[in-house]
């Protein structure tokens, strides 16, 4: 099975993270930040993956670090369950419309970390959620994920509809390319023979 445990510890966030990606999308997330529950939630049942996260950070600082944290556990949970990566899409996309946004997400799980980030917030708060701790944490996933990600709103005004709209779109991207291709079996989806 494709799974993985991970558990990170510094000095502002304690954070675990518990993942399956031939799951259902079933998810227990609890990070202390109520929003970003709302998004990790939507990521893991739109990618189908279940998801266990804990996480407790300096909140009396701000969210940033138990967000960015988390980006980071989640990535490398992602990593090591994909293992050798044999026998997957690797690439995934998908075009999210929610109300007045539009979310488009393009994705190539290869080991080569890079963010194209083209998402505008008309505000700089959801609630008590700061908007750029969005950007943040799809670095961090990216980063210790090892994946390439490009992300781009096409339309919205709306900062809760963009930001959950970006969260699914990356979601249904990352299913297709976790998923295995059984034309591919035990095939390293590259001609370089590693990712």
């Amino acid at each position: 099975m494709r799974v993985a445990k991970v558990s990170r510890s510094t000095a502002e966030t304690k954070i675990s993270v518990e993942i399956n990606l031939d799951g259902t999308g079933k998810y227990d997330n609890q990070t202390g930040v109520g929003f970003f529950d709302h998004m990790l939630d939507q990521l893991s049942r739109h990618s189908l993956i279940d998801m266990t996260i804990r996480a407790k950070g300096d909140y009396h600082i701000d969210d940033h670090h138990t967000v960015e944290d988390t980006g980071i556990a989640l990535g490398q949970a992602l990593a090591q369950a994909l293992g050798d990566k044999k026998g997957i899409r690797r690439y995934g996309e998908c075009h999210l419309p929610m109300d007045d946004a539009q979310v488009r997400a393009a994705l190539d799980l290869s080991a080569r970390p890079f963010l194209i980030w083209n998402v505008d917030f008309t505000a700089p708060k959801i609630g008590n959620f700061d908007t750029e701790l969005v950007r943040e944490f799809f670095q961090a996933l990216s980063t210790h994920g090892g994946i390439t990600l490009h992300v781009d709103q096409i339309h919205g005004f709306n900062a809760h509809h963009v930001a959950e709209a970006a969260f699914k779109a990356v979601a249904r991207a990352l299913r297709m390319a976790v998923e295995t291709d059984p034309r591919m079996a035990d095939i390293l989806p590259s001609t370089k023979g590693a990712l």
